[in-house]
C-alpha cells in the first residue's frame, strides 16, 4: 500500500512525501523576497509540506506594475537565493512558479501594453488587450526560458510553468480567449504551441536535469472554455516532451465549499494515458481521501493551497495521525 509519506523522486529529485504546497498569490510592493514572504516559506517547509511551489512570479519587467513576486532579471537575485537557503535548511523542496499575466491583470496598467491571444475582453477584469504579436510571442517564450535559468542558479529545484487560471499560456488553450487564425489559433496543435514551445526554450535553457512542470486548466468554467480532449491532447504532447510533472486544476470556484478533490475525475484520466507524474490540486483537504485517490487511481501528487494558509503545520499533523 502507497502511503501519502513515501518518499520519491521525480526527475532527480527526492521528495519526502507526496504533499505539494500549491502556488498562492502573495504580494510584494517591488517583487523581491520580503521577511514576510520568508516568515511564510519557513513556516511551511516546518510544518511539513515536502514540495513548496512559490507563488507566481513574473518573467517580464513589462508587468513590474503588478505586486508579485519578479525574477526578470538578477537584481531579484539575493532575495530568491535566501528563499531556496531557508527551505533546504527546513528540509523542503522549492519550485518558482513562473507567469505571464496577460489580461487577467493584477493591480495598476497605467502606461502598460496589456497583451493576450486575441483582442477579446477578459472576463474576470473587463480588460480589452491587444492581440499579441508572433515577434512578442517569442520574446515572452524567451524570457520564461531566462527566468528558469535564474532559477537554477538561485538553487530552486525545479520550475512550474504557470499556464492555467486565465493567464495568458492558459488563454492560448481557450476558444474564447483565443480566436486567432495563425500558427497559434484555431486547431488544437496551434493553441497548444504556446505553452509546448515555452516548455522547450525552458528545457532547452535549464537542461535535461532541472525539474520542470506545468499547471494546466482541466476546465475553464465558462462557455467556450477549453474542451477535456484538448486538456487530453496537451498533457500527452508534454509527456513526449518529458515534462517532469503535470499539476491539474481548473475552475474551483465553481465548487460549493464542502466539495472536495474538484478536479480527481480530470487528473485520473489524464494519469491513466500518461507516464508524466500528476499532481492534483484543488479541494484536497482530508488525508484518507487523499490516501483513497493514491492507492486506487494512478494519481502520485497532491497540491494543497488553502488548508496550508490556515495551517501551516497541517502535514505534520497528517504525519502524527499515521504514528
Amino acid at each position: 500500500m502507497k502511503t501519502l509519506f513515501d518518499t520519491t523522486k521525480l526527475g532527480q529529485v527526492t521528495l519526502k512525501n507526496r504533499f505539494f504546497r500549491a502556488a498562492v498569490g502573495e504580494k510584494t510592493s517591488d517583487g523581491q523576497v520580503n521577511e514576510n514572504i520568508l516568515r511564510l516559506y519557513k513556516e511551511l517547509a516546518i510544518g511539513g509540506a515536502g514540495t513548496l511551489i512559490t507563488s507566481f512570479t513574473l518573467v517580464d519587467e513589462a508587468e513590474k506594475n503588478f505586486h508579485m513576486l519578479a525574477f526578470y532579471d538578477d537584481s531579484f537575485y539575493e532575495g530568491h537565493k535566501a528563499l531556496t537557503s531557508l527551505a533546504h535548511e527546513h528540509g523542503a523542496n522549492i519550485i518558482l512558479q513562473l507567469v505571464y499575466v496577460g489580461s487577467y491583470v493584477m493591480g495598476e496598467t497605467t502606461g502598460m501594453t496589456i497583451l493576450a491571444p486575441s483582442a477579446v475582453e477578459n472576463l474576470n477584469t473587463k480588460v480589452l488587450p491587444q492581440e499579441i504579436t508572433v515577434k512578442q510571442i517569442k520574446v515572452i517564450q524567451k524570457k520564461f526560458s531566462e527566468a528558469a535559468l535564474r532559477a537554477k542558479n538561485a538553487d530552486y529545484d525545479g520550475v512550474e510553468i504557470y499556464a492555467a487560471h486565465g493567464f495568458l499560456l492558459s488563454q492560448f488553450m481557450t476558444p474564447y480567449y483565443n480566436r486567432r487564425t495563425d500558427l497559434y489559433g484555431g486547431s488544437v496543435e496551434n493553441r497548444a504551441r504556446m505553452s509546448l514551445e515555452t516548455y522547450s526554450a525552458i528545457r532547452e535553457a535549464v537542461g535535461a536535469d532541472f525539474l520542470v512542470l506545468i499547471k494546466i486548466n482541466a476546465n475553464d468554467g465558462f462557455k467556450d472554455e477549453v474542451a477535456f480532449d484538448d486538456v487530453l491532447y496537451l498533457c500527452d504532447e508534454l509527456t513526449k516532451l518529458k515534462i517532469d510533472a503535470i499539476e491539474i486544476s481548473g475552475a474551483f470556484g465553481k465548487f460549493p465549499q464542502e466539495s472536495t478533490s474538484y478536479f480527481k475525475k480530470e487528473a485520473e484520466q489524464i494519469a491513466d494515458r500518461s507516464e508524466t507524474k500528476i499532481i492534483l490540486t484543488g479541494g484536497n483537504r482530508y488525508f484518507e481521501e487523499m490516501t483513497d485517490i493514491l492507492n486506487h487511481t494512478k494519481i502520485e501528487y497532491f497540491g494543497m493551497a488553502r488548508p496550508l494558509m490556515k495551517e501551516p503545520n497541517l502535514i505534520n499533523q497528517f504525519k502524527e495521525k499515521m504514528l
